[in-house]
């Protein structure tokens, strides 16, 4: 699956498809807010959670950039 047909699946496919065929690759949280980062293919895919209320806010593709970055600083990252 590639990035293009991955973003026309529908939200509950999308998380359907992050959470049985994803690689789980890093997690950042910020603040109240984790970010966990999965490998699909050759592209990302972010999923948001809020800790506090234990619930997903959102998910979102891509396959560079800002958002990938967000991993790679390792001076942000709570173990």
């Amino acid at each position: 699956m590639g990035i293009y047909e991955f973003n026309i699946l529908t939200d509950h496919d999308k998380y359907d498809t992050v959470f049985s065929k994803g690689q789980f690759v890093d997690a950042v949280t910020e603040g109240k807010t984790k970010y966990a980062l999965y490998s699909i293919s050759k592209f990302w895919v972010e999923v948001v959670y809020n800790t506090p209320k234990n619930e997903i806010q959102g998910i979102c593709s891509f396959v560079s950039g800002e958002k990938l970055n967000r991993y790679s600083n390792l001076s942000n990252k709570t173990l």
